[in-house]
């Protein structure tokens, strides 16, 4: 900083006030700044930075190793959201989600010196490795519905998932298709238990008691095996799939068999993936607003760094209509 102060001809304190886009520097000295940054190749020494500040600027995020659509493009909006503040990312991926896997990521991310830890859609396991991690690492997590825990260090953001379960499913009874099943996603995932009961309070508001919750994964291969055993033992009039995967393998086995969608049984999903509006027919589904829902996880970490209470941000969910759950006209 003091080689790029020479060069300029300014302080080293007026150096420091660009490099933290201080608004006080006249616009000319800051190009000058720039300029001589530029020239000279200056880089922050971040760990020399930690030290003196005792704040490292890394954020911890866990996240399934897999390529779900909520999940993957959470991160996305996570990972661009704490750029535009100035925060690094460390990502660990876990391909199983349970407490063993989870309690090595957290050990990992306290070794690093990180400041806040989001964890993407948690399952029912991990929640008792983060109500044990150190009450000083502020924790976000992005899932939905009751966690089951007052610690005072777990901060949560999530989408309406029970909401959106709510919203596809009461769109499909008011089609007048009369009893709506589910195909539910894995149950101890937070999120998929939410959107099931969703899909049972709707029913159960029209007076329609739901039938057994038909429970998968969430890829499109269950969703396909799901629907050759309904066409083996009796189709529903209308199915509400927990995800757009499980929803696509639907579709794909209603066709293999010449089943008709919507006239023979109609479908609805929820993501609203980018391939939803493309599918034949194009896909029903529940949008969740991703890159909002990284953004708040992002300004709730920040705020936990700083000493904020613990926080519960909630994004709505908006149903997309579209012709795999329209009633056909007589």
């Amino acid at each position: 900083m003091s080689d790029v102060a020479a060069v300029a001809g300014v302080s080293h304190q007026t150096v420091s006030r660009v490099l933290n886009d201080h608004p006080s520097v006249r616009p000319e000295t800051r190009a000058r700044v720039l300029a001589a940054i530029a020239e000279l190749g200056y880089r922050r020494n971040s760990a020399a930075r930690a030290l003196v500040t005792r704040r490292t600027g890394v954020l911890g995020v866990v996240a399934p190793a897999s390529t779900l659509f909520g999940p993957t493009s959470t991160l996305v909006g996570l990972q661009e959201s704490a750029r535009l503040v100035g925060a690094v990312v460390a990502v660990a991926m876990l391909r199983s989600f349970d407490a063993d896997s989870m309690h090595q990521a957290v050990e990992q991310f306290l070794t690093q010196g990180v400041e806040g830890l989001a964890v993407i859609a948690p399952t029912v396991e991990v929640m008792g490795v983060l109500e044990q991690a150190p009450t000083s690492l502020p924790v976000v997590i992005v899932s939905s519905g009751d966690l089951g825990t007052e610690a005072e260090h777990l901060h949560q953001v999530s989408v309406d998932q029970r909401g959106g379960g709510r919203l596809a499913t009461s769109h499909l009874l008011a089609q007048g298709y009369g009893e709506v099943a589910h195909v539910a996603g894995p149950q101890d995932w937070f999120d998929a238990r939410e959107r099931l009961a969703g899909w049972q309070e709707a029913c159960r508001a029209v007076g329609v008691e739901p039938p057994a919750p038909i429970e998968a994964g969430w890829s499109a291969a269950e969703g396909a095996a799901v629907g050759r055993r309904l066409i083996r033992e009796g189709l529903p009039r209308a199915v509400f799939a927990a995800n757009d995967q499980l929803a696509f393998g639907l579709l794909h086995a209603f066709w293999e068999a010449g089943v008709r969608v919507p006239q023979d049984v109609a479908v609805a999903g929820f993501d609203d993936e980018a391939t939803a509006a493309y599918a034949i027919p194009a896909l029903t589904t529940v949008r969740q607003d991703l890159a909002a829902l990284g953004a708040r996880a992002v300004r709730v970490l920040m705020g936990a760094t700083a000493g904020s209470p613990p926080t519960v941000g909630i994004i709505p969910a908006h149903l997309v209509v579209r012709a795999s759950s329209l009633r056909p006209r007589a």
